[in-house]
């Protein structure tokens, strides 16, 4: 499966910066989805965030998905792969 990496920073109050890829099929174009994905990410966390807009969410490449990916994205439609201040 072809999967498009959405790159997303968002602040957190404490000062950090949560770095999380943002990962679906790569024929979802519709960023508002997209976003919609990063958002309902960020609901799950047990501290505040601020909010995901398009200044700090974008598109950055197409690649092959792994199983455990491609499990993700048919079962919820997104993965999220966390990459820096996340917990």
């Amino acid at each position: 499966m072809k999967i498009a990496v959405w790159d997303t920073y968002v602040a957190r109050p404490d000062g950090l910066q949560m770095h999380f890829d943002i990962l679906v099929p790569a024929a979802l174009e519709n960023e508002n989805q997209i976003y919609a994905f990063g958002k309902q990410y960020l609901a799950s966390k047990p501290f505040k965030t601020g909010s995901l807009n398009s200044k700090k969410c974008n598109f950055c490449h197409v690649e092959n998905a792994t199983p455990e990916v491609t499990t993700a994205i048919h079962t919820m439609g997104f993965y999220i792969l966390e990459m820096e201040n996340c917990t």
